[in-house]
C-alpha cells in the first residue's frame, strides 16, 4: 500500500509526532482534546513518541514574519473568515493540506475563492507559508489543529461552499478503522457546515477506505452524488459547481499512479 502519509498530514500523524501504543478508545473527542497536553492536534490518537521536525532557519523566518498574519492555531472562537481575508468570498477548506503544493496551485485556479487549509505538521506548513510568500497568494489561510476540532467549534452551520479530503490516512488495520475521519458523525457534521449548494470532494488511493468512504456518503440524507463514483451524472455539474473539480496531481499521487493504485473521488453536493 502506498503512504500517502505527507498527502495529508491532519488526518495522518507524521514525522512530527508518531503514534505508538494505540488504546482502542483513543478515538475520543471532546474533553479528551483539552485533558492531554498536545492531543488537540491529533485526538483520534492518545499516545504518541516524539519525532519533531525541525524548521530550516529559512522556514523559521518565514514563519515568523507571516504566520502571525497567515495562520491561527485551532481555538474555541468562531471564526470570522471574512475578516481574516479582508474581504466577503466563498469559503473553502482543505482537510489536510500537507506542504501545499495541491492547495497553491487551487488558490491560485480560484482566486475568487477563500481557501483555508488545515495541518497539524508545522514543516509542512511552513512550506506553505513560504510558498505563499514567494507567489504573493492572497486567498489563503491556514489552521493548525484537527479537522473535526475546527468544524465542530470554528465553522458556522451553512458557511462553507466546500470542502476538500484528497487521501486521508486510511487506517488500514481493521481495529483502527474507528480512527478513520470519514464517518458518518463527520460527514454529517461537514454536511451541516456546507451551504446549500456546497461541495464535498474526497479523493483516496486505498481500495478498502474507498469502500468505506463510499458507504458512509450513501448514508448522509443532506448529500446527493455528484460523480459517477457516487451514482451522479459524470461531468454534468462541472460547470455549474461553485467550486473546481480537478485537483492538482502531486508527486505523492504520482507515486500511487507508478504503483498501479486507482484513485477514487467522491464528490457530494448538499441539497437545496
Amino acid at each position: 500500500m502506498l503512504d500517502n502519509r505527507a498527502v495529508n498530514d491532519a488526518v495522518h500523524p507524521s514525522s512530527e509526532s508518531v503514534p505508538v501504543a494505540l488504546s482502542e478508545n483513543s478515538g475520543d473527542t471532546g474533553d479528551r482534546r483539552r485533558r492531554h497536553a498536545g492531543s488537540r492536534l491529533y485526538p483520534r490518537v492518545t499516545s504518541f513518541r516524539s519525532r519533531r521536525g525541525a524548521l530550516t532557519p529559512n522556514q523559521q523566518k518565514s514563519w515568523d514574519r507571516s504566520w502571525p498574519v497567515l495562520g491561527r492555531e485551532v481555538a474555541d472562537e468562531p471564526l470570522d473568515a471574512e475578516a481574516w481575508f479582508g474581504r466577503s468570498a466563498p469559503l473553502v477548506i482543505e482537510i489536510g493540506c500537507g506542504t501545499g503544493t495541491a492547495t497553491a496551485a487551487m488558490a491560485l485556479a480560484e482566486p475568487h475563492l477563500n481557501l483555508i487549509g488545515i495541518e497539524v505538521y508545522q514543516p509542512g506548513l511552513a512550506q506553505l507559508v513560504q510558498r505563499i510568500e514567494r507567489e504573493e497568494i492572497g486567498n489563503i489561510r491556514l489552521l493548525r489543529g484537527d479537522a473535526v476540532d475546527v468544524l465542530e467549534n470554528m465553522i458556522a452551520p451553512g458557511s462553507l461552499t466546500g470542502v476538500r479530503v484528497f487521501f486521508p490516512d486510511p487506517w488500514p488495520k481493521a481495529r483502527h478503522h474507528k480512527r478513520r475521519l470519514l464517518q458518518p458523525a463527520t460527514l454529517a457534521l461537514v454536511a451541516d457546515r456546507l451551504r446549500p449548494g456546497g461541495i464535498l470532494h474526497v479523493a483516496t488511493d486505498h481500495a478498502g477506505y474507498a469502500e468505506h468512504i463510499a458507504e458512509v456518503g450513501a448514508t448522509e440524507p443532506l448529500l446527493i452524488g455528484l460523480n459517477g463514483t457516487v451514482g451522479g451524472a459524470g461531468t454534468a455539474h462541472r460547470d455549474t459547481a461553485p467550486i473546481g473539480f480537478e485537483r492538482p496531481v502531486t508527486k505523492f499521487e504520482s507515486k500511487a499512479h507508478t504503483a498501479g493504485s486507482a484513485i477514487n473521488e467522491f464528490i457530494w453536493g448538499k441539497i437545496e
